[in-house]
C-alpha cells in the first residue's frame, strides 16, 4: 500500500514538472517528463509493484531465485567445458581427436617459400602495397 502511495506521488510531482516546462514552451522536455512520470503510475496500475513488494519479501520467492542462479551457473559451466573440449579436439561424445584431411598440413604443389626481405615473421604487405599503388600512392 505504502509503494503505490509513493509511485503515485512521484507520477503526480512528474506531471506537475512537466506542466511547468510545457508553461515555458519546452514542449519536447514536457512530453519528455511526462512520459517518465506515468511510468510508476502504469506499474501501480498493472500490479507490477505488489508483485514486486510480495517477492522482496517472500522466502519461497528468493529460494527460487537461487535456484535460478545455481541452473544458469550449471548451464555456464557446462558450455565452458564443451568449448574446452572442442578446443583440444575432442569431441562431445568423447571418442577422441577429430578426423583430419589426410594431406591437410602438406604445402601444395605450386606453393614457393617467398624469400624473407627482412621483415618480422607474418608481416606480408603485398596487398597493403597493391591497393596503395592503385591509388598512386
Amino acid at each position: 500500500m505504502l509503494a503505490e502511495t509513493i509511485c503515485s506521488a512521484v507520477s503526480a510531482a512528474g506531471l506537475g514538472i512537466a506542466a511547468i516546462s510545457a508553461y515555458r514552451k519546452r514542449f519536447l522536455a514536457a512530453a519528455r517528463i511526462a512520459a517518465y512520470a506515468l511510468v510508476p503510475l502504469g506499474l501501480v496500475m498493472t500490479g507490477a509493484v505488489e508483485w514486486i513488494a510480495d517477492t522482496a519479501f517472500s522466502p519461497v520467492a528468493w529460494a527460487g531465485f537461487g535456484v535460478l542462479g545455481v541452473a544458469l551457473l550449471l548451464f555456464m559451466s557446462t558450455r565452458a567445458v564443451e568449448r574446452r573440449r572442442a578446443g583440444r579436439g575432442v569431441t562431445a561424445g568423447g571418442a577422441g581427436p577429430r578426423a583430419v584431411a589426410p594431406a591437410a598440413s602438406a604445402p601444395s604443389r605450386g606453393a614457393t617459400a617467398k624469400p624473407q626481405t627482412g621483415r618480422a615473421d607474418g608481416e606480408d604487405f603485398s596487398d597493403i602495397e597493391a591497393i596503395l599503388k592503385k591509388h598512386g600512392i
